[in-house]
């Protein structure tokens, strides 16, 4: 099979198994709500820098790290991809392809449970204080009209969930790791979902939900996510890279940017030298273990 057409396959396997997930997770509306229900219409949010300032993947590799849940040398590799990242203001292939294999050794053998449990302290710890507030006021706003509101993230879909729980958003699409009788086996369903396989997982989602995708809105900050922003109706760029501002302007789509421009390049700096600090602390660290073994 060639190449495009297998990534193109793995991207509607990991998108559907994202949707079936989700689905699964939300449970049924909730009844006590006052505003009449709009069963056709919803809202799609990115999470990373979009939602939340950084890079969720990192924030919670730290946090796992500090539990000993990653090693020394695990951590830098995260540190190192947030730092190519916010420089080169884009992702690629090959990134995402050593991400997923990252994550893949990390979770391998551990259960599904723990890692649930985990997500839940580290949102509290380190990603609780970074949503942006412009961005979850958005969200409140399709709420109120009582739309549903997912995140739509390359993220585990145990702490997409989590994330979207903890902002009162109706469920989220995110990486599903295959799982045998709770015990992850080191494997994903399909591929991260990320690019192509955000667009499949929405249309999955729609599908399966009676939702009709002209009606809907979608968010994001990056022009990886142009797939899933053609997929529906109403586009927003918010806090857009370079890319995606031009995208949007040549489209007339939205624009919405929380940042001030001082603002903006603090987070940014702050951001890479966090990164570049940790992976310069990693590497010392390994360093002085291999000094202090010969």
């Amino acid at each position: 099979m060639p190449r495009r057409m297998e990534s193109f396959d793995s991207a509607k396997v990991a998108g559907r198994a994202s949707a079936e997930a989700a689905v699964a997770a939300a449970g049924e509306p909730d009844a006590s709500l006052t505003t009449p229900a709009d069963l056709t219409a919803a809202a799609f949010f990115d999470v990373d820098n979009t939602m939340m300032m950084g890079a969720s993947l990192f924030h919670f590799a730290r946090g796992l790290a500090a539990r000993k849940f990653l090693t020394a040398s695990d951590l830098a590799g995260f540190a190192w991809q947030q730092l190519k990242f916010r420089v080169g203001g884009r992702e690629n292939a090959q990134d995402m392809q050593a991400s997923r294999e990252q994550a893949l050794s990390f979770v391998a053998g551990r259960k599904v449970c723990e890692l649930v449990e985990l997500s839940e302290e580290i949102y509290d710890e380190l990603m609780a204080d970074r949503i942006w507030a412009g961005t979850r006021e958005l969200a409140q706003r399709h709420l109120d009209t009582g739309q549903r509101v997912w995140l739509v993230t390359a993220t585990p879909v145990e702490l997409a969930q989590i994330i979207a729980r903890r902002l009162g958003l109706t469920g989220a699409l995110g990486t599903v790791a295959e799982s045998t009788d709770g015990i992850y086996t080191g494997r994903l369903v399909g591929e991260m979902l990320h690019g192509r396989a955000k667009a499949h997982a929405v249309r999955a989602l729609a599908a399966s939900e009676g939702l009709d995708l002209r009606r809907c809105t979608a968010y994001s900050d990056s022009a990886n996510d142009v797939p899933m922003l053609s997929t529906v109706g109403t586009a927003v760029a918010v806090n857009p890279d370079q890319g995606l501002r031009e995208i949007a302007r040549d489209r007339g789509w939205q624009i919405r940017d929380f940042r001030t421009g001082r603002k903006a390049a603090r987070i940014g700096m702050h951001s890479m030298l966090g990164a570049s600090a940790l992976a310069g602390a990693v590497a010392a660290g390994l360093a002085y273990r291999r000094r202090d073994r010969s």
